[in-house]
């Protein structure tokens, strides 16, 4: 019994093991959909790619637990068709994913039903945006959105310079969607889509080729084709025969049409946009294995549809991304009954429809499945595949397909695929052109047939402004002839244009700006041609160019002649003003100050000591010996000043005797002439020139008072006025520059307010009776009004800055109101200032300060230098006391010291005496020895050998010494 029961537990554990085994090895079987068109290039496609994806996957991964089923239908591209065999994969056939649907209409109407259903649909071909995972939860979309080169196709308009592009585009789901993308997109690169071209999937030949046509006649000659395959060829064999592919044209067609180039068979010159795929190995291996697939799955193919585009590269990673998620499933889910539960009228009833077992899973294991695919980096975020970048191809001979650079959000347009061009906007290799032409197409032509721009002109214009703008309208013809200012500038910058602008002139009634403005934006016109100024209350409802004329409000004032009001008693004083009368004065005394102190030591005119004589002792004041004398204080003073005042009529008699004086005298009659001279000529001119000053000086003069204002109808003037707090029933309202005349001269009006280019013409005319005053301020300038958001104002604003630039707008200024004035009235004579003469003041007063000083350290010298005599004199007188009682005892009386003797300043009888260069010769005589000491007894009294002076004898000498 042991035994059997040891054979009974083997038996078992061996059929456990068996069961392990044989789960193993049959991996458990997970079903999906493929709903696609087989007949189609994509569907042909579809069929190769998605079992060889497959068999690729479980070949890297044998050892897989699930494996893949498809269940493939053929919708015919019809979508009831469609929806039915979702309906019946995810109901009867246990479906757990679906692939596909191929057209976005398809996949629109399908995803609605999955996500009922809870079952997830994993698109590789619906690329419009109209269906998308925000719409259906459960849809997943493994190729790249239209949406996404939108923003290639508006580098590529930046690059070339293409202003406008004409979008040809399918009339169903998948080019519509696509279209609101593509505007957005060139309107952020300043370009715009002036018309586009809607074509049925089913047009005819005919209807093609009739729409085409009615393009050619237009001016854009830049189109996008967004189509399928089928439609694409119908439209480019309509455009061969319609000479359409020529030089001049730009065709560029979109990633759908380049993923099937074998089947669109594009002409040459056309530009394209393919998703970027890098080259790997993988890659170069899967296209080989791929085209050989493809030929035997298709024998009756055209071997020039076997190249693997990107709807092959799609359909592959998708294929792949939905065996990697099976993988993720649990076994519970994996073991679970397949199809619907919960549902409530049966499995063909939509409304009734159940919930997937599976199908949350699946869907969240499709969201974190990240692999390196043949497309590159395999990510799904929020249901839509990263985009990587696009290539840029040019199709050359024989439909082959020419890459000349890259396009990524990141770098823009680039030659490079990983680093931004060196070149602002980006840059491609070069590029042949339609027509096998290397000259970039202008993108635009003149039109033959094309809506014009209605552009408004004021209708009534006064004669005295014509020369800023006017419009004529023939009574007989109903032409209408524009000119003036305005319109040559505006004319000058359409001709700058990068394209053609047709227009034409309509006339406006008379009205304010404001209500023209209003007329621009709700449409009534297309744009104002104007002397519109710029505010802020017109730019909230029109957009304006940049200003064409600069402008400031500013004032003309009548000019009054006040000759007769400035005689007063004092107007002599008028010429000069108070500050250069005041340095005058100044400089006046100092010269008279330096020329004295210079001369006053050794000049008798200006106070030097002289002989007095009987006719000059009452005018001098004598000195202690009484033999000389000086002037006085007072006549000193006198002078001085009487010198200075002589100088200004050159008429001083006084005799300068040192240089430096005369130097400062120079100096100062060479400043007098010049002030004579201003000062006469000013003084004339006030007397025989009319003065003419403004009659209101400002704008607070003009509040303050009480004069009424003139302004011109229309004008934004009086809202500015009355914003400033000027009073509403002194504002009057004029139409022309005559009847601002005719207001000025009579006094109803004190001034005219209005903007400098009208000023500008009233002057030339009026200027000797009327002036501008210098207080302006600032406006926006003269523009250009278009609605809201229009194109034209980027591109006319950069064309006004060219004429600017070049000085065009100069040009045309001078043309029509000729060289500008300098804007003051030549019959204005102003006072002399300080500041006109102030140089020569200065040069005057250093001169003189110079020479004073110059005069002071020679007189220091003076000084030092008699101090010194002084001072050797009386050691000289010392050693002679004491040397005269040996000469009384030891010489004769006829001793030579009888005789004067003259000793120079150092002391020796025989030098010659002392001169100084200013002070003249200095002397001293040395009494002989009978008058320093008188003899006490006779001449003929022999000397006594040794006799002692007496008392009297010492106190005697010492006085004489």
């Amino acid at each position: 019994m042991a035994g059997d029961a040891r054979l009974v537990f083997v038996l078992i554990g061996f059929a456990a093991c068996s069961l392990v085994a044989t789960s193993r090895a049959q991996p458990a079987e997970v079903k999906v959909g493929l709903i696609i068109d087989a007949d189609s290039p994509v569907g042909k496609i579809a069929t190769t790619t998605i079992p060889m994806a497959l068999e690729d996957f479980y070949a890297a991964f044998p050892n897989s637990t699930a494996r893949v089923k498809i269940l493939q239908y053929n919708s015919s591209a019809d979508v009831v068709i469609a929806a039915s065999a979702a309906l019946q994969l995810m109901t009867t056939q246990g479906a757990r994913a679906i692939l596909g649907p191929q057209s976005s209409v398809e996949s629109a109407f399908v995803a609605d039903l999955a996500t009922h259903a809870e079952v997830p649909v994993v698109s590789f071909s619906a690329t419009s945006p109209s269906v998308s995972p925000t719409a259906a939860r459960f849809f997943s979309r493994a190729a790249h959105s239209d949406a996404d080169q939108a923003g290639a196709i508006a580098a590529l308009a930046t690059l070339f310079g293409w202003r406008r592009v004409v979008p040809i585009y399918q009339d169903d789901d998948y080019g519509v969607a696509f279209l609101p993308f593509l505007v957005d997109a060139l309107a952020s690169a300043r370009a715009e889509v002036p018309y586009r071209c809607a074509l049925s999937a089913a047009a005819s030949p005919d209807a093609v080729a009739a729409e085409l046509y009615r393009l050619e006649s237009e001016q854009t000659r830049v189109f996008v084709l967004h189509t399928r395959h089928q439609l694409a060829r119908r439209v480019f064999a309509a455009a061969l025969k319609a000479g359409m592919i020529g030089e001049g044209y730009v065709w560029v067609i979109t990633d759908g049409l380049t993923g099937l180039l074998g089947s669109v068979q594009p002409p040459q010159g056309v530009i394209g946009l393919a998703p970027y795929v890098p080259t790997t190995p993988r890659l170069r291996d899967v296209k080989k294995r791929w085209a050989h697939r493809y030929m035997r799955d298709h024998p009756d193919g055209e071997l020039s549809h076997a190249i693997i585009g990107c709807y092959a590269v799609w359909a592959y990673d998708a294929a792949w991304a939905v065996a990697s998620a099976a993988e993720r499933l649990s076994a519970t889910e994996l073991s679970s009954p397949p199809g619907l539960v919960g549902g409530t009228d049966g499995d063909n009833d939509i409304s009734g429809l159940g919930k997937s077992r599976s199908g949350k899973s699946f869907l969240r294991a499709l969201s974190d499945t990240k692999f390196e695919g043949l497309g590159g980096m395999f990510e799904l975020v929020d249901g839509e595949l990263v985009v990587p970048a696009y290539r840029v191809l040019n199709i050359v001979e024989g439909g082959r397909e020419r890459g000349i650079g890259f396009w990524s959000p990141r770098f823009g347009l680039s030659r490079h695929i990983s680093r931004r061009s060196d070149i602002p906007g980006g840059e491609l290799a070069p590029v042949i052109w339609p027509g096998e032409s290397a000259v970039q197409p202008s993108g635009w032509v003149q039109p033959t047939s094309a809506r014009k721009l209605r552009v408004a002109v004021p209708g009534y214009v006064s004669a005295s402004y014509r020369a800023i703008v006017h419009l004529d309208v023939d009574s007989v013809t109903n032409q209408t002839t524009a000119g003036g200012f305005v319109i040559d500038v505006f004319e000058a910058a359409v001709r700058l244009l990068p394209y053609a602008l047709p227009f034409e002139y309509v006339k406006a009634k008379s009205q304010p700006y404001d209500t023209l403005v209003h007329a621009v934006q709700n449409g009534t016109f297309d744009a104002a041609v104007a002397d519109m100024t710029i505010t802020e209350k017109r730019a909230k409802h029109v957009d304006f160019t940049l200003p064409y004329m600069a402008t400031d409000i500013a004032m003309v004032v009548p000019l009054l002649d006040q000759r007769s009001s400035k005689l007063t008693w004092f107007f002599f004083l008028k010429p000069v003003c108070y500050d250069l009368w005041l340095v005058s004065g100044a400089l006046f005394f100092l010269i008279s100050f330096v020329v004295w102190a210079i001369e006053h030591s050794h000049n008798r005119d200006f106070g030097a000591e002289v002989e007095l004589t009987p006719s000059n002792q009452g005018k001098l004041t004598p000195n202690q010996a009484g033999t000389k004398g000086k002037l006085t204080l007072s006549n000193q003073v006198g002078t001085s000043l009487y010198f200075g005042f002589s100088t200004l009529v050159f008429a001083h008699r006084e005799n300068l005797k040192s240089n430096l004086s005369r130097i400062v005298v120079v100096v100062w009659v060479f400043v007098v002439l010049i002030l004579q001279s201003s000062y006469t000529a000013t003084l004339t001119s006030m007397l025989t020139v009319p003065q003419v000053e403004l009659a209101i000086a400002d704008y607070s003069a003009l509040l303050r008072g009480t004069e009424k204002v003139g302004i011109m109808n229309n004008s934004f003037t009086g809202q500015a006025l009355k914003q400033s707090g000027f009073p509403q029933d002194r504002i009057v309202r004029y139409p022309n520059a005559r009847s601002f005349l005719d207001a000025l001269l009579n006094g109803s009006i004190g001034a005219i307010v209005n903007e400098t280019p009208y000023f500008q013409m009233f002057l030339t005319t009026y200027s000797d009776n009327f002036s501008m005053t210098d207080q302006r301020n600032m406006t926006g300038g003269f523009g250009f009004a278009f609605p809201k958001g229009s194109p034209y104002v980027t591109d006319l604003s950069q064309a006004i800055l060219k004429l600017t630039e070049s000085n065009e707008i100069a040009r045309i200024q001078r043309k029509w109101f000729g060289d500008p004035g300098n804007g003051d009235s030549p019959f204005r004579s102003r006072s002399l200032s300080l500041y006109t003469f102030r140089g020569l003041f200065l040069i005057t007063g250093l001169i003189s300060l110079a020479c004073f000083v110059f005069q002071l350290m020679f007189n220091f010298r003076q000084t030092i230098d008699q101090l010194i005599f002084k001072f050797r004199q009386h050691i000289v007188q010392m050693i002679f006391k004491f040397r005269q009682p040996i000469q009384e005892i030891m010489l004769p009386p006829s001793s030579p010291l009888e005789e004067h003797s003259v000793i120079d300043v150092a002391g020796s009888p025989d030098s010659a005496p002392h001169t100084s260069e200013w002070s003249g010769t200095l002397e001293m005589a040395i009494p002989p020895a009978d008058e320093i000491e008188p003899a006490a007894s006779d001449q003929t009294a022999e000397v006594a050998p040794a006799r002692q002076p007496d008392s009297s004898e010492e106190n005697h000498r010492e006085a004489s010494n």
